[in-house]
């Protein structure tokens, strides 16, 4: 098809969409969480809620979209690109760990904050020394170190797409 064919345009306009809607719809997780824990619990708990449905069930899609449609282009590429090259074999690599570590270490906090968030609703603290208190804090920050992680791993495969190390044109 080549990289100039209307067909790889669309092509790479997906993957690229995808990867806005999917990362963008991610990255700032941080930011509603950090605004949220001003808020009464119900409220904190409510934009917590949307955020998770939003990440874990919206941009999460996008994000294994964005795979597909860049192996798409590699092979719609007349062998421009091949899976030899470093920065395209390198950048899978890269997304698949970021995938174990989401799946495997950052949603399951995630999912644990939510359900000791709703216990907190349901049968609010006796007062400061309420080991719930003390598990969120602490899940808090394990969430925003694997977030920093996966915004670094977000940035390094953006570096190889656009650097494209061990691309000789």
């Amino acid at each position: 098809m080549g990289l100039n064919s209307f067909g790889y345009n669309v092509v790479l306009l997906l993957h690229i969409v995808c990867v806005i809607v999917g990362f963008g719809g991610v990255i700032l997780n941080g930011v509603y969480a950090s605004r949220a824990q001003q808020l009464p619990p119900e409220q904190n708990l409510a934009v917590m809620e949307v955020n998770s449905f939003v990440s874990m069930k919206v941009a999460e899609v996008f994000i294994y979209l964005v795979p597909v449609w860049g192996l798409g282009l590699v092979g719609m590429s007349d062998k421009t690109y091949t899976f030899g090259q470093t920065w395209v074999w390198l950048s899978l690599v890269v997304y698949v760990v970021s995938l174990g570590v989401s799946h495997g270490a950052l949603m399951p906090r995630v999912r644990r904050m939510l359900e000791t968030q709703r216990d907190m609703v349901a049968n609010p603290p006796a007062g400061p020394d309420d080991g719930r208190i003390a598990t969120l804090q602490a899940s808090g920050k394990q969430v925003g170190a694997m977030s920093m992680v996966l915004h670094l791993s977000l940035v390094v495969m953006i570096v190889l797409m656009i650097w494209k190390p061990g691309y000789a044109s």
